[in-house]
């Protein structure tokens, strides 16, 4: 039989709101990984990609296998996704694994759900290029901070009572309308907030950047003063402001909450959500898409009309936001984030430094794991000779394979490992 369980090397996109050098996890990841990498200290590493994806599709890294990457090993034996998953998304893998370390913030977007992608994908295939929908999850290696889902409207209705350069963009209407929305009526609510957004992101150019502008200036002024300046979330508007000048994306602090998440903490972003990250390390998993509809904080191509008709307008606390993870019944080790949708599950495992033999056990679905910290061994029937895993691995893992792990780390292991449970 040819190995159905074999190491990868993962492809690295280099975009200019990545972390630099050695500071990103990305790289360090990759260097420890990789011994003959060359990391460059001035250069963005931004995301690495473990998966398929036509634009990285991942290096197999065994030369008993004929084929070079991942992509097309699977489309010669796709029976190794498991039977349920290969049925289900037509012989592909349905998610691309990532891991990301943001240094500036990342547009304000939303993704479509698979009705609208559909539509997108037949209408401007330039901008949309596929017809799938792409949820995702981050779960953070590090202290993270994004943007994600409508606050409460106590909070927006604060900020526009306490930054006039905001409520000038709305326009008097519209915010005296949010204000008087009442919470009987959730409907009345979203029309309201809709209302708002729209009217903040279809703003003309000139009038935007001016009112900006005012309120930069006005906010640097009270901070060199020492007052307070939470009123008008000052921090995060001078940061923003400073990464995109006069970018429109700055005033959607005012209507989308800060979500931090601790290390192991997640977020998931389903369809229709606005949400854009702002820094810090994390793990993503997301369905197989590149649709993004941009609105804000990006030179790329922006399509604000799409963004404020298809976006879900429903306020909640930032603390609603975290995705809880479930420690798994069978094995203690494993933690679970399974989102509401089948294409994909993540485990976080923490393998303590009493264990020195530890199962990755098999199960019903190709997956891919990657190592965070410690060192192994790893024999697999499955596999062509003993792998050695440490930072920075990356397996892929047929369906109904496991891998025994002989630990040699004083100090335990981090894994994590994404699949497909249908």
């Amino acid at each position: 039989f040819p190995p159905a369980v074999f190491p990868l090397s993962c492809v690295v996109q280099n975009y200019s709101w990545g972390k630099v050098g050695l500071e990103s996890e990305v790289a360090k990841l990759v260097a420890s990984g990789d011994p003959l990498a060359q990391i460059q200290p001035d250069r963005p590493y931004a995301e690495l990609w473990m998966g398929t994806h036509p634009r990285g599709d991942a290096l197999i890294r065994d030369n008993r296998i004929p084929q070079k990457t991942l992509g097309q090993w699977i489309a010669d034996n796709p029976a190794c996704l498991g039977a349920k998953v290969k049925d289900a998304f037509q012989g592909h893998l349905p998610f691309l694994f990532k891991v990301l370390s943001v240094n500036t913030a990342l547009s304000v977007q939303a993704h479509p759900n698979k009705e609208l992608a559909e539509k997108l994908h037949a209408q401007f295939p330039e901008h949309y290029p596929d017809a799938n929908h792409k949820p995702e999850m981050a779960i953070a290696l590090t202290p993270f901070e994004g943007m994600c889902g409508f606050r409460p409207v106590e909070e927006i209705v604060s900020f526009l009572q306490n930054v006039p350069e905001l409520r000038a963009l709305i326009g008097e209407v519209a915010a005296e309308q949010l204000e008087r929305s009442g919470s009987d009526d959730p409907r009345g609510v979203s029309a309201a907030l809709r209302v708002c957004f729209t009217r903040l992101m279809k703003s003309e150019k000139k009038f935007f950047v001016d009112q900006l502008n005012m309120l930069v200036k006005r906010i640097s002024q009270e901070a060199a003063e020492g007052k307070d300046t939470t009123g008008s979330n000052g921090d995060l508007l001078l940061r923003l402001h400073s990464q995109y000048p006069g970018d429109i994306g700055c005033f959607t602090i005012y209507f989308l909450n800060l979500v931090r998440l601790e290390p192991g903490e997640a977020m998931f972003l389903g369809a229709n959500e606005p949400h854009a990250y702002l820094h810090g390390d994390c793990v993503e998993v997301m369905a197989c898409s590149d649709n993004t509809v941009r609105a804000g904080l990006t030179p790329k191509f922006i399509d604000v009309l799409t963004l404020c008709e298809m976006l879900n307008y429903t306020p909640a606390p930032s603390s609603s936001k975290i995705f809880p993870a479930a420690q798994s019944q069978l094995d203690p080790h494993v933690y679970l984030y399974d989102p509401p949708v089948p294409d994909f599950t993540i485990m976080r495992i923490e393998i303590p430094a009493s264990i020195k033999l530890y199962l990755i056990s098999a199960m019903d679905s190709a997956s891919i794991l990657l190592v965070i910290q410690g060192t192994a061994v790893g024999t697999s029937t499955a596999a062509a000779s003993e792998m050695s895993l440490h930072r920075g691995s990356v397996l892929f893992i047929s369906a109904n394979e496991s891998i025994s792990l002989h630990l040699s780390s004083p100090d335990g292991m981090l894994l994590f490992r994404a699949c497909c449970l249908l």
